[in-house]
């Protein structure tokens, strides 16, 4: 049925009130909840980066998703991706933790994002707090983020007399304590002085100047070595500037040596006449260089970037033993040889079983320990020895980073590739046969392992032939 309505019924009536809008959610105040707060987030951009393929997500200034919500793209060293829609106020620390969770990875605050300039040939890793996303809005369309570890990205923290040496460091005292106290103190006014060759804008050449590291910026003498103020001029500053290392060989700038980096300003995307291309004369004072780039511009925040994990660490259990649970105390050993199992409990008997039990496993393990290393996060397989260093140099060069790969000269043997004193080493480990099996020996069988795995479990504890003890897993993540 129809039933007629007049205009004076409708003028009459009020409206009904529009509806109240929804309440925007906005991040709790209290400090306890702040935790829940960043992992509610994560959440959700785990979440939606399943929902979301790597292809087909690409666009003018990023990717996006919706016209506000940004959207990342991460890479892993495969060449596999992810892409997650990430707050704006999240941090580099933070896509670590999420991209760590998904990939099901050991969170030992290593990981970190790694700013990749392909057509540049530059790279730099995050700091832990710096935003993703504005430091997304000043990259090209061919630059990418990557996930990779990083060792040596706190490592100055732990032997700060490693990685500034004696004669450039301007200070009254060199010492551990008041070193970094100079650094992160931003009153007051440490320097780092050296040669380097600076690349002349526009050419080929290279040009050996003496530099000059303030909180103000680098700076170059006209004269010598003089650092009075009528003979420095600046060549670039801090603040609106980033550090990077250069994945290119000597040749493409024609380097006076090998050990290059680049001092590039932050709102420059891909003109390369904007660059300050430098070059040291060894690894240690390159270290130097960037290290305290880093923390005359960003000071006390670093500490705090480094100290925050320390900080999460568990409590170290009271228990001198492993405590074991009841279900392993009511274990009892049980034979069955025959038709029915039966329980032995003579003791003596029991431990003879045992150890029957572990060598009829070895035996039928001896196939398997020539494959299983394979599984290990810290083999990579039948790589060039130029991958294996390039690996290294990547993840930090600090003592004990290590991998293990097959030999290109001997088909039968594997290499060692190990870093210490910022050095990368290589050792040949050679099969060795006795009573009819094959050892793994790094001393030619001195000391002998059934597998790679063993071998590596010792090394870890002990010396041995080795500079040093392997610490440090260079390790390959798949996302």
């Amino acid at each position: 049925y129809l039933f007629p309505l007049s205009l004076a019924s409708l003028t009459s009536s009020p409206l009904p009130p529009p509806p109240p809008p929804p309440p925007t959610r906005s991040p709790p105040r209290s400090p306890g909840l702040c935790h829940w707060w960043r992992a509610a987030q994560c959440e959700n951009a785990i979440l939606l980066s399943r929902l979301l393929p790597l292809s087909g997500c690409g666009g003018k200034g990023g990717p996006r998703l919706y016209s506000d919500v940004p959207i990342v793209k991460v890479w892993s060293e495969d060449g596999a991706g992810k892409v997650v829609e990430i707050p704006a106020d999240m941090t580099a620390r933070d896509v670590c933790q999420l991209l760590v969770y998904k990939s099901h990875c050991v969170d030992d605050n290593a990981w970190t994002l790694v700013e990749h300039h392909p057509i540049l040939g530059l790279e730099r890793c995050l700091e832990d707090h710096e935003l993703v996303v504005h430091v997304q809005s000043s990259m090209s369309s061919d630059s990418k983020f990557l996930f990779r570890k990083n060792y040596a990205k706190y490592e100055f923290f732990r032997n700060p007399l490693n990685f500034f040496p004696e004669q450039m460091v301007c200070l009254p005292t060199v010492c551990c304590i008041f070193l970094l106290q100079n650094f992160l103190n931003s009153s007051s006014c440490p320097e780092i002085q050296g040669y380097l060759y600076v690349k002349e804008p526009g050419r080929k050449s290279w040009k050996k100047l003496y530099m000059f590291l303030r909180r103000s910026g680098l700076y170059y003498s006209t004269k010598g070595t003089s650092k009075e103020p009528r003979h420095l001029q600046l060549l670039s500053d801090l603040d609106e500037s980033n550090i990077f290392s250069t994945i290119t060989g000597r040749k493409l700038h024609n380097a006076p040596t090998e050990y290059q980096f680049c001092i590039k300003p932050s709102k420059v995307r891909s003109d390369c006449k904007e660059l300050k291309m430098l070059c040291a004369e060894d690894e240690q004072s390159r270290t130097c260089w960037m290290t305290a780039f880093r923390l005359l511009k960003y000071g006390i925040v670093l500490y705090q970037n480094y100290s925050l994990p320390q900080q999460r660490k568990p409590a170290p259990s009271h228990f001198s033993a492993p405590v074991r649970s009841v279900s392993e105390n009511s274990l009892v050993a049980m034979d069955f040889s025959g038709r029915t199992g039966r329980v032995i409990e003579n003791p003596v008997e029991a431990q003879s079983a045992a150890l029957e039990e572990g060598q009829t496993w070895r035996v039928r393990s001896s196939e398997a320990g020539r494959v299983i290393h394979r599984t290990q996060v810290w083999f990579h397989g039948r790589i060039m020895r130029e991958d294996a260093h390039k690996m290294i140099m990547q993840q930090g060069q600090v003592d004990g980073l290590f991998l293990l790969r097959d030999s290109q000269s001997n088909p039968k043997a594997f290499v060692l590739t190990l870093c210490h004193h910022q050095k990368i080493k290589h050792f040949q480990i050679l099969p060795v046969s006795q009573d009819g099996q094959i050892f793994f020996s790094l001393d030619d069988g001195s000391t002998k392992f059934t597998d790679l795995i063993h071998l590596v479990e010792f090394y870890q504890l002990n010396r041995g032939v080795l500079p040093c003890k392997l610490k440090h897993p260079c390790t390959a993540v798949a996302l």
